[in-house]
Parts: C-alpha cells; structure tokens; sequence
C-alpha cells in the first residue's frame, strides 16, 4: 500500500487538461503576434522557458513532420535573436546552435562585446557580472533591425516585477518599460498600437509556472542543455548559494571547492546564475522535484535578484528583458 511509485507513473496519470489550455492560449498570442506586428522576433537563450516557446512556435505556425531533424518543417514567420554576454555557458551555447541548425531557421546574435567596442558599455573590472548590461545591446540590437515586437519566454511567478507585466507589454521609444502606464487586456483584447521607434515585448506563457513548464517539457520531450539535469559540477558555496567554479566565478580566498550533483533550475550569466543540489535525472524527476519547491528559480538561483527587493524591476524600466 506504501510502496514507492516512480515520477513515471505519477505524471501519466495527471490531467493534463490544464496544459492543453496553456498552450492553446500560447499558440493564440504568437499568432496575435504574427499578425499584428510588421517585424517581430523570438528571444531564444537556449533555456527551458526559450525551448518551451519555440516549441509552441513550431506547433502555431509549422507542420508536425517526424523525417524532419527537428520533427517539424516549414519557417517560422520571424527570426529568432540571442544577446550574448560572452559569459554564457558553454554548454548552452552548443545547445544554441544545434537546435537552431536543426530547425533551418535564421539566428542574429547581439554580442555585449561589440557594444563594449563601441564603447556603449563601459565594464568596472574584467569579472564584473554582464547580465545587467545586456539592456544595452539589446535595445541596439532591436534599433539595428527596427523590430517592433519581442516575443520572450518570462513568466509571471518567476518574480515580482514580471508579475506586474502584461503578455502585450509596451515599451517606449527608449526602450523602456513603465509599469504604471500598462494596457488593460480584457476578454484577450490586446491593443498593440505603438508610435514610430516604440516596440512591445510579448510574452505567451506570462500564465504559466515552473511546474507547468516542466510538465510540457516532459510531454513533449522537449531537448534541453543537459546542465538541466542532474550532473557532477565544482561548486562554491557562497552566501547561501552553490556558485559554479568557471573562469569568472573563480574561488575567493578562504573558499573551498567542492565537485557536487546538481542541476540548474534555470540558465543565464555565468556570472549571477547558480544550480541547485539535485538527483532529478530526467524531465519526470524534476517534475516530482518542482511539486516541493518553495522559492521560484529565480529567488533561488539567480545572484543578481538578491541585490535588493527592487533589482528585477530597475533593469526592466531600463529596457531589461
């Protein structure tokens, strides 16, 4: 009666009615999109919340095809764009490329390196963390090719400042966003008229959670960079956090390195992105793993949220994603 049930055979028996609406809703706001945009573009890191996104963009606008490397053929309507710091992981940038080369589908990279020649973006010390900075090459990667929509993969329970975000949030023509000044989106209404220079960012799965996320995954089988599952890293614990051992997270003095099994509940810098201790091998498991969470992945991964109660929403006013 008390024997032990596998991830397995708990997740097949969930209702999955509930993701079916999500990702009917999803598939109707990236066609919203498609349709009421001149020049729209799909944010792909390589993360969970990226891969779930570009997932339910194949199934909106491709035809499912099991010879086709990716499982769908046809284009997407829109080109997707990464902002690379430079300190990504490189795991998750072989992942990038991959996936992209397998869906035959047109990636422009902003790299936070040619806005540091530039001179727009102006580092305090070599190791200082890029995440933040990425609002300037972003916004000039968006005038360089005057896209007029950005479709991202943030959710509402991530964090509080994204809890405030519409799925059309609009942005001025600085590229900023002002939370008081937000469109109401009633009966799934959305007024998407924007001025010379402004641009929205559009966001499908703003209604889903961490643990909807995963159940897709799981469903769809989705690929992910496998720093998602469960894997021997050297580690440093630090303020409560386990931060990973790479060359611009080196130990500080009187820190001890330690090789730890974890996995990364999300992905971002290397420099402000942290994993967790964890046995989840597979989708199944993280997804029995996720039902007993506390604190999103944010709150619990992520360096530069703990900065103080307001970070997220600083760098969002600025133009952040």
């Amino acid at each position: 009666m008390n024997a032990a049930v596998k991830p397995e055979q708990l997740i097949a028996d969930v209702d999955h009615a509930h993701l079916d609406a999500l990702e009917e809703e999803a598939i109707f706001i990236l066609r919203e999109v498609a349709a009421s945009f001149e020049r729209p573009a799909l944010l792909f890191s390589g993360g969970k919340d990226s891969c779930v996104v570009l997932r339910l963009a194949e199934k909106a606008f491709k035809m499912k095809n099991a010879a086709h490397p990716s499982g769908y053929s046809g284009q997407l309507p829109f080109p997707l764009v990464h902002i690379d710091t430079g300190h990504n992981f490189p795991e998750v940038i072989t992942f990038r490329d991959q996936r992209v080369a397998d869906m035959g589908e047109r990636l422009i990279v902003g790299h936070l390196e040619d806005s540091m020649a530039k001179g727009t973006i102006r580092l305090a010390h070599p190791l200082e963390s890029r995440n933040g900075h990425q609002t300037v090459t972003l916004l000039e990667t968006i005038e360089e090719h005057k896209f007029d929509a950005l479709i991202g993969g943030a959710r509402r329970d991530e964090e509080k400042a994204r809890a405030k975000e519409r799925i059309f949030s609009h942005r001025d023509s600085f590229g900023q966003w002002q939370p008081k000044e937000q469109r109401p989106e009633l009966w799934t209404l959305f007024n998407t008229r924007i001025r010379p220079g402004e641009h929205f960012r559009c966001f499908p799965i703003s209604n889903w959670t961490e643990l909807d996320v995963w159940l897709y995954i799981a469903r769809e089988n989705i690929p992910l960079p496998p720093m998602y599952y469960a894997h021997e890293r050297q580690v440093i614990r630090r303020k409560g956090l386990l931060v990973p051992l790479t060359d611009v997270t080196p130990p500080e003095a009187g820190e001890t390195v330690e090789t730890v099994q974890v996995r990364f509940r999300t992905v971002g810098d290397m420099t402000c992105t942290c994993p967790v201790e964890s046995p989840a091998a597979n989708a199944s498991e993280v997804v029995a793993e996720t039902l007993t969470v506390t604190v999103s992945e944010r709150g619990a991964t992520r360096m530069d949220d703990r900065t103080s109660e307001a970070s997220m929403e600083k760098r969002k006013k600025e133009g952040y994603f």
